[in-house]
C-alpha cells in the first residue's frame, strides 16, 4: 500500500515580512504630515497594539484611523480624522518587497502550500492579494478570527482549517513579538526573516534570515 503523500503548509505574515508596510505606510503619510511622517510612523506601532488590544473587537480600519490620530497628537502632527482614513484608501499602493515573488515561486516548486495568516480585514487584504502573481491557498484575516496577533488565535484558526500537523507546518514572519514568540508558544517551528538586523534575541525562532531569497533553502533544511 503507497502511503499518502504529506501535506507541507508555509504560513507567512504578510506586512512587513511579505507587502514593505512601512516604506508604504510611510510614504501616505509624508504626503499629509511632511517631514512628521517617520516620526508619525514610530508613534503609530505602539498605539496600534493597544487598539488591538481593546474589546469590542475593532475592525482594523478603526485600528489604522485611531492608532494615527492618537499617534498625530503625540508627535504634534497635524492630521484631521478625514485624513487619518487616507491609508486605508490607498492600501492597493502597499509594495511587495522585491524578493518575495522568487521565494513564493521556489517554495511552491518544493510542493509547499502557502498561506497567510494576517492583522488585516478581509476587504483591504483583498487589495493585497491582486498584487502577488498566484493566489495563496489560505488566508487567515484579523476579521475571520476577531482577534490580532500576537493573540494565539490566527495560529489555531489556520490548525483547525488545514488539518495541518505541526511537524509539516512552518511559520514566517518578520517580526518577533507578532509572529515568532506565538509561533514559538505553540511549538511551531519558524523562520524569522530579519530584513532590518534588529538585534533582538534569534533564540527566541528555529532560524534567522535577512533576505526572503533564504527562506526557501531554511525551509529545506527544517
Amino acid at each position: 500500500m503507497i502511503a499518502a503523500a504529506r501535506t507541507r503548509w508555509v504560513t507567512f505574515d504578510c506586512f512587513g515580512t511579505l507587502v514593505d508596510w512601512q516604506a508604504g505606510f510611510t510614504s501616505i503619510l509624508a504626503s499629509l504630515v511632511g517631514t512628521k511622517a517617520r516620526d508619525l510612523v514610530r508613534a503609530y506601532h505602539d498605539f496600534e497594539r493597544l487598539s488591538e488590544t481593546e474589546r469590542p473587537h475593532l475592525s482594523y480600519r478603526e485600528v489604522l484611523a485611531s492608532s494615527l490620530m492618537r499617534a498625530a497628537e503625540e508627535v504634534g502632527a497635524a492630521l484631521t480624522r478625514a485624513q487619518a482614513g487616507a491609508l486605508a484608501c490607498a492600501w492597493e499602493s502597499m509594495p511587495l518587497f522585491p524578493d518575495v515573488e522568487r521565494m513564493l515561486e521556489e517554495l511552491r516548486a518544493m510542493g509547499c502550500r502557502l498561506a497567510v495568516l494576517t492583522n488585516c480585514d478581509n476587504d483591504l487584504f483583498e487589495q493585497t492579494h491582486r498584487r502577488f502573481s498566484t493566489p495563496f491557498d489560505l488566508v487567515v484575516t484579523a476579521e475571520q478570527v476577531c482577534d490580532y496577533k500576537p493573540s494565539l488565535s490566527h495560529f489555531r484558526y489556520f490548525d483547525r482549517v488545514s488539518g495541518v500537523g505541526v511537524g509539516d507546518w512552518i511559520h514566517v514572519g518578520g517580526s518577533v513579538y507578532h509572529d515568532i514568540v506565538p509561533a514559538k508558544k505553540l511549538g511551531i517551528r519558524s523562520v524569522w526573516l530579519d530584513r532590518d538586523d534588529t538585534g533582538e534575541d534569534p533564540g527566541v525562532a528555529t532560524t534567522r534570515v535577512r533576505s526572503a531569497l533564504d527562506v526557501p533553502r531554511a525551509i529545506a533544511r527544517l
